[in-house]
């Protein structure tokens, strides 16, 4: 077996795998959906600075938990009863004040310093609040708007693979991904908008149809969109892959940049279209 052909084979397993329980999960929802999410996002955060850093500073620590905290958050506002209005002010400056405290703590050049908090409140914004939107979404609007936000990005992720690789020709971002093409661009759009076609048809019943295809068409742009900003953050740090957490994947950042993209938009939807 060619290693190309092995390397497609490893993805299909572990997605098939992966999938299942991520709906059982989704299903389930509650504090157990909300710890989910604060795990992947806690390991997406250690590997963001892993990236660059090759090690987990006190910042990067604080990086990580503060990440892992934003999911855990979402799931008491909005389901749990607290209202942090009063104090996600106080909380954020509180945050910042000791993480600026811990990168004095740095070791090595002074300049690198800033430069780990700064990777420390990336990790804040890009593997704590977007995994956030996700459980907010479960929360609001329930598990079938979960669902509908894995089958649009993994529909467009799986479309635009096979469509790339036996018809792509014209390169879409080579700067950032070499591989990727406009003729996998449009047809992971078509995955996008048939994924959501089918969840509208099978779980959301009273979502109308252009609805569904507007969720589908924002999924088609920002999922590519989310897959190209953390290629430029693995060409920036010069890996290849985030990590090596899922086999065939890479990273959890592999497997979820897109997602990441796309739940703030899906999230929007399910407040127009979801009472």
């Amino acid at each position: 077996m060619r290693e190309q052909n092995r390397n497609l084979a490893v993805r299909v397993v572990t997605a098939l795998l992966l999938f299942p329980f991520a709906v059982w999960m989704t299903w389930l929802g509650n504090q157990y959906f909300a710890l989910l999410v604060a795990l992947v996002a806690a390991l997406c955060a250690g590997e963001l600075v892993w990236m660059f850093e090759k090690r987990l500073s006190p910042t990067g620590w604080m990086g990580v938990l503060g990440a892992a905290a934003f999911p855990i958050a979402a799931w008491l506002w909005t389901e749990g009863g607290v209202r942090f209005q009063d104090w996600s002010g106080v909380a954020g400056a509180g945050a910042v004040v000791v993480l600026l405290a811990l990168s004095m703590l740095q070791r090595g050049e002074l300049a690198q310093a800033p430069r780990s908090a700064a990777l420390a409140a990336l990790a804040w914004g890009y593997a704590g609040l977007l995994p956030a939107a996700v459980v907010a979404l479960r929360e609001r609007a329930g598990w079938q708007w979960v669902v509908l936000l894995f089958v649009v990005t993994w529909a467009n992720d799986t479309l635009a693979y096979f469509t790339g690789r036996f018809l792509g020709k014209h390169p879409l971002a080579p700067r950032f991904s070499p591989k990727k093409t406009w003729e996998g661009f449009w047809g992971g759009a078509v995955g996008s908008v048939v994924g959501a076609l089918v969840v509208k048809w099978l779980f959301l019943p009273d979502l109308g149809v252009p609805a569904a295809v507007l969720v589908g068409a924002g999924a088609a742009l920002l999922g590519p969109m989310g897959d190209l900003a953390e290629s430029m953050l693995k060409r920036a740090a010069g890996v290849k892959d985030s990590g090596r957490v899922v086999p065939g994947h890479g990273g959890l950042l592999d497997r979820i940049d897109a997602i990441l993209f796309v739940a703030p938009w899906v999230v929007a939807c399910s407040m127009w279209f979801h009472r």
